[in-house]
């Protein structure tokens, strides 16, 4: 029985997709389910998996290619009886312990890695696709070798000829790839708020002694009882849900000449991957209680970290929160989601000399930034969204009391 490899739905905010790669070739044996191709959206990369077990008879789409929903790939030969197919080329290695994603399977076969050698990072073990690319870059490093330096010739010494172009040139290599589709997406966002949105940004700093002291009190009671751990992340969501309450046109988009004001909270929290910056949304976070959030929050590293987050993970959003700080940025300013009119900036917190009570003491303090749309967010308000945050984490009461 013949089938048609098609190009899965997309949805309707993406046009169309690249074909990448082709893991199986015209003629080669696959069970059902095994990955054929990797399809890369500006958000995300989907697999097209065999319908059943059987033969890639043919191929009518290259790498490379620009493919839409419901296009023609290629065609598939079913197997009679429904038998399972022997893997007679397959160099992919048996995992062992928990089983392996998708996108890890085809790195591990890719690069010929026994992941029984790979310590995993994962729930029960897991080997995630961060763990191989660590342990290829380790093994890489342990295995460079430094060039030998290169005599630079002296102009009175006849006996160095110089260096010709070409090889003066080898010293400065150069290489030019295509962008991803993802990358190209996240330019083309960046570059689109800057140019249609009056943004401006606003700053101010938190304590967040009360913060780190609730949590090192709670942290060990709070994973035993939810099995996740109790980060900051939650902290600021709460903070921010309590300030998006108080000042409506920060939840709000621009929508034309119109004004759209969301009666809910989707938060976006961004998150960086090898492929580049993605936002996975917490849908109703203001519903959310701490563990709820910390789950939403370890639910979608896991997702990037496989490669498994899907397009409606990363969909809609009123409300966006980036932490440079866990790379150890001290300051920055943060470019708006589009069509969202604000975004939150978190940064690394450090330990800084304070006046208190007339006494200068030692506390953790946090800069943070709130970059907005003037067109619709006021200075007066985004100050006053920011003071809101500050009295919330310094206070962290207000939030389990929502007073």
């Amino acid at each position: 029985m013949s089938f048609d490899i098609l190009t899965p739905s997309l949805p309707e905010s993406v046009s169309d997709a690249t074909l990448v790669k082709w893991h199986k070739q015209p003629g080669e044996r696959v069970n059902a389910g095994d990955n054929l191709a990797d399809l890369e959206t500006d958000k995300v990369i989907l697999e097209v998996p065999a319908p059943t077990n059987g033969i890639l008879h043919s191929v009518v789409r290259s790498e490379g290619d620009i493919v839409k929903s419901g296009e023609l790939l290629g065609h598939f030969e079913a197997i009679a009886h429904g038998g399972v197919v022997p893997q007679t080329q397959s160099t992919e290695p048996t995992p062992i312990g928990a089983p392996l994603s998708p996108s890890v399977r085809k790195l591990v076969a890719e690069t010929q890695i026994d992941p029984a050698h790979i310590a995993g990072t994962g729930k029960h073990g897991r080997v995630t696709k961060t763990d191989v690319l660590g342990f290829i870059h380790q093994q890489e490093q342990q295995h460079a070798t430094p060039a030998p330096a290169l005599e630079k010739p002296r102009p009175d010494d006849s006996s160095h000829s110089p260096l010709s172009a070409t090889a003066i040139a080898s010293l400065r290599p150069e290489q030019r790839v295509p962008m991803t589709r993802l990358r190209a997406k996240v330019a083309e966002r960046l570059l689109q708020a800057q140019q249609n949105a009056a943004m401006l940004t606003t700053f101010n700093e938190v304590n967040l002694k009360a913060v780190i002291d609730l949590r090192n009190q709670y942290k060990d009671r709070f994973e035993k009882k939810h099995s996740v751990k109790l980060g900051f992340m939650s902290f600021f969501v709460k903070a921010s849900i309590e300030a998006l309450k108080r000042f409506p046109a920060v939840n709000a988009s621009i929508d034309g000449s119109d004004i759209i004001y969301h009666g809910y909270y989707d938060i976006g929290i961004a998150v960086t991957t090898p492929r580049g910056l993605i936002v996975p949304i917490l849908r109703d976070a203001d519903q959310l209680d701490f563990a709820g959030i910390e789950k939403g929050i370890h639910d979608f590293g896991e997702k990037a970290r496989n490669g498994s987050i899907s397009v409606e993970d990363l969909s809609g959003g009123t409300f966006t929160i980036t932490n440079g700080g866990i790379f150890g940025s001290m300051l920055s300013t943060p470019i708006l989601n589009p069509p969202q009119c604000a975004i939150l900036g978190m940064h690394a917190i450090k330990e800084r000399p304070v006046v208190e009570n007339g006494e200068i003491v030692i506390r953790p303090i946090m800069y943070v930034a709130l970059s907005y749309d003037h067109r619709l967010v006021d200075g007066k308000e985004a100050v006053q969204f920011l003071g809101i945050i500050k009295e919330s984490l310094e206070a962290p009461a207000h939030l389990l009391l929502n007073i």
